[in-house]
């Protein structure tokens, strides 16, 4: 079974691996629903206790896929999901945290999820039209009122994420991060760490640069969200990538491990605060990431690591322009 670890300091508790289950329903090339809720039990099985979805994955139809396959086996799980964008109101034009606004999303959401509680809520990305603290202020209502168990902020700079857990205490940050994207460290990840503030790393894997099965942007069928919104992936940024992650497949081909394996290794190593999920919507992967929870990794593997991948060696932006634009760094 795969160990435990604590996100924050308020008591919340999860399998050292989760499990992204956006992929199941968008971005990621034609939805399979059956695999998708096998891959989910299979998890269960696994131990595999976090589970994380959002509103805008569809929209809404994660959620609903999600429901569906914890029927029967919500009180074995924690459930992470995501209010703050504006999918219905063509009166705002990316962001809505508005505080009636994000009582509405979380009742809608425990309708989708067939569940009284929302035990890990997150707000998606930062409103410069809403402070932090009535946000705060909202989410606080809720967990007093039963409906929401613990507070999370998603890609937030230091400042909003100070202030916020200045009104309630924030349990986890989720944001891109991995040996490949190590954009926190200089800045975010000290000040999580000062707050107790557990993180929790999206895109894990390098959106398989370390796995290895990246391809060029334009390889992608025109439904996946890496052939229009990764810079990354795209023309010699692609090729100069592709070599940055040469050490950590030869590193696992010495351990007999898979290289998405090693660099799992790796964040479990940073802190024991650390939580990654890797999305996927098949059980074979599932199944090779939960191993990596295994994976040994001496503190020589991880020192090569860090000098073959240093902050800053993946060339090129994280996001397009109008993703990139939705990002707090304050």
């Amino acid at each position: 079974m795969i160990p435990k670890r604590k996100l924050g300091q308020q008591g919340l508790e999860v399998s050292s691996i989760g499990l992204g289950c956006m992929g199941m329903s968008c971005e990621y090339g034609t939805a399979d629903e059956s695999e998708s809720i096998s891959t989910i039990h299979r998890a269960i099985e696994l131990g595999c206790t976090f589970f994380d979805t959002a509103e805008v994955y569809g929209p809404f139809t994660n959620e609903e896929l999600l429901g569906r396959a914890l029927q029967g086996r919500r009180h074995q799980i924690v459930v992470a999901t995501k209010f703050g964008f504006a999918i219905d109101n063509p009166e705002r034009s990316e962001t809505d945290s508005r505080p009636e606004h994000i009582r509405e999303v979380v009742d809608a959401s425990l309708r989708r999820l067939k569940t009284d509680h929302i035990d890990l809520l997150y707000q998606h990305r930062v409103d410069p039209l809403v402070p932090i603290e009535d946000v705060a202020g909202a989410v606080s209502d809720l967990v007093r009122a039963g409906k929401v168990r613990f507070f999370g902020l998603s890609e937030a700079g230091v400042e909003t994420i100070r202030r916020a857990h200045s009104v309630h205490p924030v349990s986890a940050l989720q944001s891109e991060y991995s040996l490949w994207e190590r954009g926190l460290e200089a800045e975010i990840i000290p000040v999580i760490h000062e707050l107790g503030i557990g993180l929790v790393p999206f895109s894990p894997l390098g959106r398989g640069f370390l796995t290895g099965v990246a391809k060029r942007a334009e390889e992608y069928p025109a439904d996946d969200f890496r052939s229009r919104n990764d810079p990354r992936l795209q023309g010699a940024n692609f090729d100069a990538n592709i070599r940055a992650a040469a050490l950590v497949h030869e590193m696992a081909t010495r351990k007999g491990v898979l290289p998405g394996q090693v660099a799992l290794g790796w964040l479990l190593h940073q802190a024991d605060d650390i939580v990654p999920i890797p999305g996927t919507k098949r059980r074979s992967y599932l199944e090779q990431n939960i191993a990596a929870a295994s994976v040994q990794l001496s503190i020589d593997d991880v020192a090569a690591l860090n000098a073959a991948m240093p902050p800053g060696v993946a060339i090129g932006l994280r996001y397009n322009e109008a993703n990139l634009a939705l990002l707090d760094r304050k």
